[in-house]
C-alpha cells in the first residue's frame, strides 16, 4: 500500500543493490568462501566530529548472521578516519546487508550529530524535534529518537515515544486558531482542555504582529507559560528583533515569567544568536540533515591485508581517553597512553556480536542520550582533539 519495505525485506537483504547479489552469485557458484573483517569508517565528515546512532538498528539487522561484530557504543563521539564498527566472517553471509546497514549508521547518525551541535547552540535552553513532516512517516520514529540522543530534550512525534520511553510534546498548531475562528478562544479552550502536564504556551503569530497576539495571549491565559513564534522566514523579518519586542511588551505589563520559544526554519546561527529565547523547535534542519557518509571496507581477507587504495589494511582498534577524550587509531589488540594527559586509553570497538548472537546489552535511549551529553561537555569545555587517523 505505501512505497516502504517491511522489516523482513530489509533483513533478507532485498533492499540491497543489485551489485552485491551479483558478487554473491559469482563467489557462490565458484566456490569461494573466505573469512574477512570489513570496517565501517567515514573519511571526510561536514563537521570535526559524529555522533553515532543507529548501532540497535545495526545489530538486529546482523543479528543470526554468522559473523561477529564489535562496535563503538551508540552515542559515542567519533572523529574521521576512526573505524565504529568491525565486522568478521565470511563474506557471503553479511554482503548483500551492507546496504542497508549503511543505511541504518549514515542517516541516523547525520541527525544525531546535527542535534547534537544545535544541543551545545541551545546551552540550557529547550530544545525539541519538530522535523517529522519533512520526510517520508516510516521512519518518523527513527528520526525523532536520533534526534533525541544527540541532545534534543524532546520531539513531536507520537510513533517514538515507545522507542524513547518519554511523551511526545507539543501545544497546538494555526490550524486550531483558524478552525476556531478566534485567537484567544482559541487559547482559552486549549487551557481549559488539556491536561494538567501539557505545557500552557499560546501560538502567537497567526493573523496579528507578534508583540500584540503575545500581550493578548497573556491577558487571556491565566496559566500561560509561554508564547510560540511560528512566522516563516519570508513573513517575519527580522526575528531577533521581533523576539525583543515581544520580550519587552510582555515585561512592561507584568509577564515577566512568560517565556519565549520559537520554531519555523530555525538553523544552528538562529540559536546562537537570538539570546532573549527560552526555547527552539527545530524541523528541517535536524531531520534533514546530511548523513554522515560511513563506507564499509574490507580491510583483510583470510588474515592478510587487503584493502582498496586510499584504505588502511588490518583490523584497527580506536582508542579514547575518557579523561581527555583524544584519540588514537591503531592495529587491532595494541593498547596506549594518552599522549595528553597519560591516562590509559580504552578500546572503543566492544563486542556486539559473536557468531550471530547479541552479546551486548543494548542502552535505553535515555542512557544513550546521558552519554552524549557527557562527551558534549567535553566538547564545550574545549578539551576534546582532533583524532590521528584523519
Amino acid at each position: 500500500m505505501f512505497h516502504v519495505a517491511g522489516e523482513e525485506d530489509i533483513k533478507a537483504g532485498r533492499t540491497t543493490d543489485v551489485y552485491f547479489l551479483n558478487t554473491v552469485r559469482v563467489l557462490r557458484e565458484k566456490g569461494i568462501r573466505r573469512q574477512v573483517v570489513a570496517e565501517v569508517s567515514c573519511s571526510t565528515m561536514r563537521h570535526p566530529w559524529g555522533v553515532l546512532a543507529g548501532v540497535e538498528e545495526a545489530a538486529r539487522l546482523l543479528e543470526g548472521c554468522d559473523v561477529s561484530v564489535d562496535a563503538m557504543p551508540e552515542g559515542s563521539i567519533f572523529f574521521p578516519g576512526e573505524p565504529v564498527m568491525r565486522i568478521s566472517g565470511e563474506y557471503t553471509e553479511f554482503a548483500v546487508l551492507e546496504t542497508p546497514l549503511l543505511g541504518m549508521l549514515c542517516q541516523a547518525s547525520g541527525i544525531a550529530t546535527k542535534a547534537a551541535r544545535f544541543r551545545l547552540a541551545a546551552g540550557d535552553r529547550l530544545l525539541l524535534s519538530f522535523g517529522i513532516r519533512r520526510l517520508h512517516p516510516a521512519i518518523a520514529p527513527m528520526i525523532d529518537r536520533s534526534a533525541y540522543i544527540g541532545g534534543c530534550d524532546g520531539f513531536s512525534g507520537v510513533a517514538a515515544e515507545k522507542l524513547t520511553g518519554i511523551p511526545a510534546r507539543g501545544t497546538m498548531p494555526h490550524a486550531l486558531v483558524i478552525v476556531v475562528g478566534d485567537q484567544r478562544l482559541a487559547w482559552r479552550y486549549f487551557d481549559e482542555l488539556m491536561p494538567e502536564e501539557v505545557p500552557r504556551i499560546a501560538l502567537v503569530d497567526t493573523y496579528c504582529d507578534e508583540k500584540w497576539e503575545a500581550v493578548k495571549a497573556a491577558e487571556s491565559v491565566r496559566r500561560l507559560e509561554a508564547v510560540r513564534l511560528d512566522t516563516p522566514a519570508s513573513r517575519r523579518g527580522d526575528l531577533a528583533r521581533i523576539v525583543e519586542e515581544v520580550r519587552w511588551e510582555l515585561d512592561v505589563r507584568g509577564y515577566r515569567h512568560v517565556k519565549i520559544f520559537v520554531s519555523g526554519g530555525i538553523e544552528e546561527e538562529d540559536v546562537l544568536r537570538l539570546k532573549q529565547v527560552d526555547g527552539f523547535g527545530v524541523g528541517t534542519s535536524i531531520s534533514s540533515a546530511p548523513p554522515i557518509d560511513f563506507a564499509l571496507d574490507i580491510v583483510e581477507v583470510e588474515g592478510t591485508p587487503a584493502a582498496k587504495r586510499g584504505k588502511r589494511s588490518m583490523a584497527k582498534s580506536v582508542l579514547r581517553c575518557r579523561r581527555c577524550m583524544r584519540s588514537e587509531v591503531v592495529l587491532r589488540g595494541e593498547s596506549g597512553r594518552c599522549g595528553g594527559c597519560g591516562e590509559e586509553m580504552e578500546e572503543m570497538l566492544q563486542p556486539l556480536i559473536r557468531d550471530g548472537r547479541l552479546v551486548r546489552e543494548l542502552p535505553s535511549a535515555q542512557e544513550i542520550r546521558r552519554y552524549v551529553l557527557e562527551q558534549l561537555e567535553a566538547l564545550r569545555g574545549g578539551d576534546v582533539v582532533e583524532n590521528s587517523a584523519g
